[in-house]
C-alpha cells in the first residue's frame, strides 16, 4: 500500500486539499493563466479550471493520495493512488506540475 507521508512543496500541498474541496479552491492554486491537461484536454485559465475540476466530480467521486515524488526538467513529478467509481479504479497516476513562484503555472495529469 503506497505510504502517504511525503513532504510536498507548498503550492502542490495546496493542490491536494483542495482537489478534497470545490474547483474555486483548486483553480486558485494556478496562476491565472494556469493550465491543466487531463485526459488528453487542455484547460487554460482559471475559469476553465472550475469547469473541468467540476465537471469531473461530477463524472466520479474519488480521492487522491500522493504517496511519491520526484523531479525531472524542471517539474515537479507527484505519484497519487486515486481511488474510486471510475473504470480501472485503484490506479496510480502522476502529476507533473511546473511552478511559478506559489502558484502552479502547469499540470499534466497521465498514467
Amino acid at each position: 500500500m503506497p505510504q502517504s507521508s511525503i513532504s510536498l512543496p507548498e503550492p502542490i500541498a495546496r493542490y491536494f486539499a483542495a482537489d478534497k474541496t470545490d474547483g474555486e479552491a483548486v483553480a486558485q492554486c494556478f496562476s491565472p493563466d494556469g493550465t491543466v491537461i487531463d485526459e488528453g484536454q487542455s484547460h487554460q485559465g482559471r475559469a476553465a479550471i472550475v469547469k473541468w475540476r467540476e465537471d469531473a466530480v461530477t463524472k466520479y467521486t474519488y480521492t487522491s493520495k500522493p504517496f511519491a515524488m520526484d523531479s525531472e526538467g524542471g517539474r515537479t513529478l507527484v505519484t497519487s493512488r486515486l481511488e474510486g467509481n471510475f473504470p480501472g479504479s485503484p490506479i496510480d497516476l502522476t502529476y507533473a506540475f511546473t511552478l511559478d513562484g506559489d502558484a502552479i503555472a502547469k499540470l499534466e495529469i497521465g498514467i
